[in-house]
């Protein structure tokens, strides 16, 4: 008899789930239903920052399910969730029966609950939607601030570059990326940005927003526009209002199979807590996917492997790289790095003295051993270490 899969989400991780199912169900045991709160399907949500600068948002659109192979529901909330009844229920009232259900309602934009944090002047970078009204508020020539000095608050200050403004990041971390690389290379592509006319301010906190500018404890930066993009926080209300269980710092609580508290019922992406500790990139989102549909399709035991959060990305023209562990926290381990004044490149790795095991590294400008070095992740070196880092051997 053929069961109900309800898939509640439908950002990279959902349609990344949705496929991996379909795939894996060769007798075709389930029929599929897809809520998904845009007007509009799955997209490359990394590649959102090319819609700023005029890139039609549909060329970012994921290859679409086949016909009959899942039914779609956009624009569509859902605002209830009832587990002993397994239904869902939608912002019109309709209550959708389910089998199974996997949650796949992401994360939303963190903004800082200071004065004046909802002006008009105020943006969140997350979604088509957002850039569109980022690009229709720029005004090239005058200020911007980005606040938050991660990935995404690079992205958004990559963005409002290409729109022409004067553009400022605000980072309360001491040096940006601080989760994907280390002080050293963090103030390496400061440097680097810097040089191509994007200021940089670490270390400072928002205190306040009006609308002509944002107020530091460091002092005052005149914008006419502000995004934040200051991290992210779990979607999971429409879990908690059910009673499901939360991690300690938000976020569905499952174990290593993404299952939830509730019977049949599963969490994959930004919005689940694996074993208490949420992923915010999407690879590990599409090892959770996989794992679920495994499980849906004939192999109870498959689990999450884990998150790989090693990065390799260019950010404002800058490549920046990082795997392992990169601030040294292994006990004992020691860091050899290297600083070319020449080029503003910098590179570390990170190393346990006794077996001369690889433990992780940053690269910032220049990123052309990174194939090389995260093949040596966890082994001992084959070379020393300042020959590993120059760009061939």
């Amino acid at each position: 008899m053929t069961r109900h899969l309800v898939v509640v989400g439908y950002g990279m991780t959902g349609h990344h789930l949705v496929a991996e199912t379909r795939a894996r169900d060769g007798a075709g045991e389930w029929r599929i239903t897809v809520l998904g709160e845009e007007d509009r399907p799955a997209y490359d949500r990394i590649a959102l920052t090319t819609c700023a600068t005029g890139r039609d948002p549909d060329e970012l659109a994921l290859p679409a399910p086949e016909p009959g192979a899942a039914t779609l529901r956009l624009a569509t909330t859902a605002t209830h969730l009832d587990p002993a009844a397994r239904t869902v229920t939608t912002a019109t009232g309709e209550a959708i029966r389910y089998d199974a259900l996997v949650l796949a309602t992401g994360s939303r934009p963190f903004v800082p609950p200071v004065p004046g944090h909802d002006a008009p002047t105020c943006h969140v970078f997350r979604t088509v939607d957002d850039v569109r009204a980022i690009r229709a508020a720029a005004r090239p020539g005058r200020p911007a601030v980005v606040v938050g000095g991660g990935l995404l608050g690079l992205e958004a200050a990559a963005a409002l570059r290409d729109l022409g403004m004067r553009v400022h990041v605000v980072e309360r971390a001491p040096w940006l990326m601080a989760l994907q690389v280390d002080e050293g290379g963090g103030a390496a592509l400061a440097r680097q940005i810097t040089a191509l006319g994007v200021e940089v301010r670490c270390g400072a906190s928002l205190l306040s927003v009006d609308p002509a500018g944002v107020d530091l404890d460091s002092g005052r930066i005149p914008a006419d526009l502000v995004v934040f993009a200051a991290g992210v926080r779990p979607r999971d209300e429409l879990a908690a209002a059910a009673g499901l269980a939360r991690a300690e710092r938000g976020g569905i609580l499952t174990d290593l199979h993404c299952r939830t508290s509730a019977p049949g019922i599963w969490a994959v992406g930004e919005c689940a807590a694996v074993e208490g500790r949420c992923y915010g990139m999407v690879a590990p989102g599409q090892r959770m996917a996989e794992a679920v549909a495994a499980q849906l399709t004939g192999d109870p035991e498959a689990a999450f492997p884990g998150g790989d959060l090693s990065a390799r990305l260019k950010v404002l023209g800058v490549e920046v790289a990082g795997f392992g562990d990169v601030h040294a926290r292994e006990p004992g381990a020691v860091e050899f790095s290297r600083h070319c004044h020449t080029t503003g490149s910098y590179a570390k790795l990170t190393l346990d003295p006794e077996s001369e095991t690889l433990l992780g590294a940053v690269l910032s400008g220049d990123t052309r051993p990174y194939a090389r070095l995260r093949a040596l992740h966890n082994t001992p070196l084959p070379a020393s270490a300042d020959r590993l880092l120059l760009p061939s051997t």
